[in-house]
């Protein structure tokens, strides 16, 4: 049997939890110094109607538990899709072409509130697409972000990562259910509309933004997302639009006290953002 401990792997889900790989599959233990910790009574998902003015949007959110994950075949392909989520670029280096990966969007492995929540997605597809102009299945909009904000190449069509990846948000799906819980999905509806200035939100950047993402946007590759640049998404992202980005920063930047920012420093901030350098994305890809 081989130890290992996951370098960057759902920090909220897997604190102080070793991987084990043995011919019986994937296990994860907690360590000994977590073992001794007091465990937080599970709480239920409590999101207030707050509106964008009245920040940071109190939240309470106890994450599933892995020990949960089955055994068998099941259980290996939820872990593989979970590690696929958290280290992209790790796991499928064909494929992710940058330094981001899914996890980098969608914040705590695709379970928090306004950080981009996947928990209910298989239930959304089809899903009519203003983008593609037509319904899409989960494995289109899951190959829509590795060829756009991933910058990346499709996966196989109907391939392991791509049944990984639907089985980790079919289990995160289940055991919010589960617990009575529903994050909430969306940001970009949850911002007003306005129009974002480029050169305060590059002030903004380098006050509140640089310290974790660099002055060159560059980031730390498998810890802080690049915001442009070859590392980062491509121009085709939806995250490349200011108001999904600004949607996104008003509620979840900076990382450290999110809520500081106004929609208006979040617009401005996303609109510098967005004005920098970004790979082009290929239209073969439309496909999806």
């Amino acid at each position: 049997m081989i130890r290992i401990r996951p370098r960057h792997l759902l920090p909220a889900l897997l604190t102080g939890a070793t991987l084990l790989i043995g011919y019986g599959g994937l296990q994860f233990v907690p360590s000994a110094a977590s073992q001794t910790k007091p465990r937080v009574p599970r709480a239920q998902l409590a999101v207030t109607n707050a509106t964008v003015t009245s920040q940071p949007i109190p939240r309470t959110w106890m994450p599933p538990d892995v020990s949960k994950i089955p055994a068998g075949p099941e259980g290996e392909s939820i872990t593989y899709g979970m590690h696929l989520f958290e280290e992209t670029p790790r796991y499928a280096p064909n494929n992710a072409t940058n330094e981001l990966a899914c996890g980098s969007c969608h914040l705590q492995g695709g379970t928090m509130s306004y950080g981009i929540a996947l928990v209910g997605a298989p239930s959304w597809f089809p899903m009519w697409s203003v983008r593609a102009k037509r319904n899409i299945t989960l494995e289109d909009r899951i190959q829509e972000c590795e060829t756009r904000s991933e910058s990346g190449t499709p996966f196989e069509a109907g391939g392991r990562e791509i049944k990984a990846l639907t089985d980790y948000m079919q289990w995160i799906t289940d055991q919010a259910a589960a617990q009575g819980v529903s994050p909430v999905r969306g940001v970009d509806a949850k911002i007003p509309d306005l129009k974002g200035d480029a050169t305060h939100g590059e002030a903004i950047f380098k006050q509140q933004c640089a310290q974790c993402h660099g002055e060159d946007g560059a980031g730390v590759n498998g810890i802080l997302p690049a915001l442009w640049g070859p590392g980062s998404f491509n121009n085709g992202a939806g995250m490349n639009q200011a108001k999904k980005m600004a949607g996104f920063v008003l509620h979840n930047m900076p990382q450290n006290n999110p809520g500081k920012l106004t929609p208006q420093d979040a617009w401005d901030v996303s609109t510098y953002i967005t004005s920098k350098p970004h790979s082009q994305y290929n239209s073969a890809y439309d496909i999806y």
